[in-house]
Formats: structure tokens, sequence, C-alpha cells
């Protein structure tokens, strides 16, 4: 890492509080947050959600993309990075484990309803040490009860742990338009087409089709949020034509990039509505 860089993570970490000063602790982040794209964890619950832009949550295990009224959970002492493009604005929450409830133990992106984003939004304002036995005390069931409600969206990408498979994910993430296919990479990895498809149901739950698929959709997330034409995304992300993209935007996500985007308020130009 680069002095610079060093002196960021030094900055970074000596801001992160040692322990929370209430079991439900808001943050208000910015761009600065870019800081925490080097790996690290807490014995907290974390709760990120993007109020604009597209957050994005790495672990070993996968990519977690939050865009709009979504949000990553990530649980205590689970190694990850946040990344995020300059203008995102972030709301995080910090949550004692022992109020987290019974919830999976692996990061989720979880739907936020229009209730559940304002108060996010309020617990991120207010001061560390706020009355636990007044109205914004009060508040914090109520915060812990939309969360533990809150729907799973599929707005993640599996990474898998074999070297071979890691390589050939590697590739693809950088260049999600690629269009090579299990036939050429099983010719540069020397492997057979049929162990590497056999490897990447194993490692990841899905066929090597989908996991592509569902690469280039989540990539083009971010473009689609800034409102670039859907059109210049779909070619840039590998798809041939605008409706080919639609079709597999609404297969993967249940919605047209239009519907998708249309209730955080983001305009998408030239989607099929």
């Amino acid at each position: 890492m680069s002095p610079i860089g060093q002196q960021a993570l030094a900055a970074t970490q000596s801001s992160m509080p040692q322990t929370l000063p209430r079991p439900v602790y808001g943050k208000l982040d910015s761009p600065p947050n870019l800081k925490l794209g080097y790996r690290h964890s807490h014995p907290w619950v974390q709760i990120s959600h993007a109020v604009e832009g597209v957050l994005e949550v790495r672990t070993d295990g996968g990519r977690f993309i939050a865009p709009p009224l979504r949000a990553v959970w990530v649980p205590a002492g689970v190694t990850h990075q946040v990344f995020c493009a300059p203008d995102t604005c972030i709301r995080s929450l910090y949550i004692d484990r022992s109020v987290a409830g019974d919830v999976p133990e692996h990061c989720r992106v979880l739907q936020v309803s229009p209730l559940l984003r304002e108060l996010i939004a309020h617990f991120s304002t207010l001061a560390e040490a706020y009355d636990e036995q007044g109205p914004d005390g009060r508040l914090v069931q109520v915060l812990l009860d939309q969360l533990g409600c809150a729907p799973e969206v599929e707005l993640m990408l599996p990474l898998p742990a074999d070297p071979r498979l890691h390589r050939l994910c590697k590739s693809l993430q950088a260049r999600p338009e690629a269009p090579e296919g299990l036939a050429e990479w099983s010719q540069t990895l020397g492997v057979s087409e049929r162990t590497l498809s056999r490897l990447f149901l194993r490692e990841t739950g899905l066929t090597f089709r989908a996991w592509r698929q569902r690469l280039r959709l989540l990539s083009a997330l971010p473009a689609l949020e800034r409102g670039e034409r859907v059109t210049d995304v779909a070619l840039s992300c590998g798809y041939e034509s605008l409706s080919a993209f639609i079709a597999a935007f609404r297969e993967q996500f249940g919605a047209t990039p239009g519907e998708f985007f249309r209730s955080a308020n983001r305009p998408v130009r030239d989607a099929v509505r």
C-alpha cells in the first residue's frame, strides 16, 4: 500500500468507534467511504444503504450490490471491503449483536421499504448518546422489526474458491463484456469444459451462463442508476441488442430497468417502461 493509502487507512480506522455508544448507532457517510476499500471486520452488524449511487460490499464469498432502496447486511466478524463511486451518498447503521436478533450469519442484500429508509436516515443524524428512554430510543425496536422483516433480494454474485475458477472469474469481472465461453477457458486453463462446468455449479451454485449473465447485469446497475442510456449500457455489458438486455434484466430482477429504478426516482433513458 502506498504511503497515502496507509495514511487514509489509519485515518479511517481511527475514526471508527471501538465500542458502540448505543446498541443501534447511525452514521452519515459520504465520499470518504471509499477509504473502506481495505479488508476489515468489526464485532457488530453493519447495515449500509445507498441513498444515491450504487454501493458494493465484497467478501471472500461474493459481491453484494445495493442500488437505492436496497441495503447490504454485513454480519459481525465478516471480513469485507466497501466500494462506491465518489458521488455515492451512504447511510450506515451499526447494530450490537445482542439486539440483532436471530438472523443468518452471511452477507445479504435487503429490500428497503419507505419506512425503513426514513428510519435509517433518522438514526444517521442522531447524536451518539441519544436518549435510550426517550422517543429515539423507542424507535430502535421499530427499526429492528423493519430490518427483521425486510425481504432478501438477489443482488449478489457468488465467488468461487477454486484457483482455476478464481482466475476465470477475476478476468470476467474486469471485462464483463468478454465473449469467451467455457470452451475457450477450458483451453486457457488446461481443463476440460465439462470439468469447468461442474466446478462452476459446485462452487457458486450457478451455471457458467447464469453466473456471467448475473455479473453483466449487476455491472450495469451503476451506469443505469446514473441515468445513462440503456442501449449504451447493454452494448457495453456484452449484449448484442437492447431487447436481449431487457429480457435478461427482467428475468433476473423481475422488472425492466425503468421499473427497477422508478421507485428510487432515478430516470432511466430509453428503457422499456
